[in-house]
């Protein structure tokens, strides 16, 4: 089952190759654009889904404005990935996504997503290893998107701390 929510996992293969921390092919930190998708749960308004090709979890929402965030860990939990796609009239600097979380700043890859993604979304993935970051955003309830842009927008990370939480459950039971 696609739908509306999972349009930019189609962007997901070609950000693979910019993962410049991978240094073999067995290493994905993100899911391929082949990839099946199971609903696994939900927690505080995230939906929790399994990648069975990868056996990893990724939790997911859509807001009202149809701003969809992704978020997800390797099956080591070494690395992880937020992912930020909206239809608004954006235009990442530098081919980065650019967000604040109180005033943290943080940088990801949006090289080559316009092509990639359907029906007019924009965005791109941080990739992490930075426990800092992770904490922030379990921690944090607002992140602003290209803070420095004309076009900035917030997004709501209420309940994120429960959904990691559940998503990281969900990782335990792929990888037992």
């Amino acid at each position: 089952m696609i739908n509306k929510k999972w349009i930019p996992i189609t962007a997901l293969a070609a950000l693979a190759a910019c993962a410049t921390t991978a240094e073999n092919d067995d290493f994905d930190v993100l899911p391929k654009s082949s990839a099946t998708f199971v609903e696994w749960g939900e927690a505080e308004g995230w939906d929790i889904l399994v990648d069975t090709s990868r056996g990893t979890c990724l939790i997911e929402r859509v807001d009202t404005s149809g701003t969809v965030v992704q978020m997800g860990l390797t099956s080591n939990a070494e690395f992880g990935y937020l992912g930020v796609f909206t239809q608004a009239d954006v235009s990442p600097k530098d081919n980065l996504v650019h967000v604040s979380l109180d005033g943290k700043q943080y940088y990801g890859d949006a090289e080559a997503q316009t092509s990639k993604l359907k029906n007019g979304y924009k965005g791109g993935y941080i990739l992490a290893n930075n426990q800092n970051f992770v904490n922030d955003v379990m921690k944090k309830y607002v992140m602003s998107v290209y803070p420095e842009d004309a076009n900035t927008f917030d997004v709501s990370l209420d309940g994120t701390n429960e959904a990691i939480k559940q998503a990281r459950q969900c990782n335990a039971e792929q990888t037992s």
